[in-house]
């Protein structure tokens, strides 16, 4: 009786010996020395997809166009955040500023009235009404406050009020010839107009 199976472990007819499996090795990285293989790079996928040089360079021009306009969005929102914060410390100095003129105007009175007692002398070296009248004056200078409205200088109708205005032969320009009412300015900012009489050239 014949072994069947014995003709799988022999030569076929033709005398050949049993193929051995071919195993193609793609490995990117020599596996024994740990370096990149030289055509790594340089072969293209199987299946013939890869990019030409031309593709290559669309896409390089392409992400160096979209770097430059991200670079550009980000150093456009960087300024607005910048004049955002600008504007609103602007807008917080101007209304710290507006707080502090209409607390000033709201005492000015107690100011004027001891504008004029000490015109007729009432406030005398120590007394306690003068004490007062420094502190007040000096706690309203540390936020700038300062008086406007003299006598002699030019009339200026941005700080002052001309109440009456005399013709004066004498003076070339309107001029301050007497204060009733002196004006506070805090900064730039007009708390009161110096009400005044006004000296004015003789009209033509």
């Amino acid at each position: 009786m014949v072994d069947k199976n014995r003709d799988d472990m022999e030569p076929d007819a033709r005398g050949d010996e049993p193929q051995e499996p071919k195993v193609h090795d793609k490995r990117k990285i020599d596996p024994k020395t740990g370096e990149p293989r030289p055509d790594a790079a340089d072969r293209a996928p199987d299946g013939g997809d890869g990019l030409s040089d031309d593709d290559l360079a669309l896409l390089a021009d392409a992400e160096k166009d979209l770097v430059a306009e991200y670079r550009d969005r980000a150093a456009r929102a960087e300024a607005e955040l910048e004049n955002f914060r600008r504007r609103v410390e602007r807008d917080r100095q101007a209304n710290r500023e507006a707080v502090i003129a209409e607390v000033i105007r709201s005492l000015l009175p107690a100011i004027d009235d001891l504008d004029r007692a000490d015109a007729h002398g009432d406030l005398v070296e120590g007394a306690p009404l003068t004490l007062v009248s420094q502190k007040l004056r000096a706690g309203f200078e540390k936020y700038g406050l300062r008086r406007v409205g003299e006598v002699g200088e030019p009339f200026d109708p941005n700080i002052h009020e001309a109440v009456v205005s005399l013709p004066d032969p004498d003076v070339e320009v309107e001029t301050v010839k007497d204060v009733i009412q002196p004006g506070y300015v805090l900064g730039e900012r007009l708390v009161r107009a110096a009400k005044v009489a006004v000296s004015a050239p003789p009209s033509a």
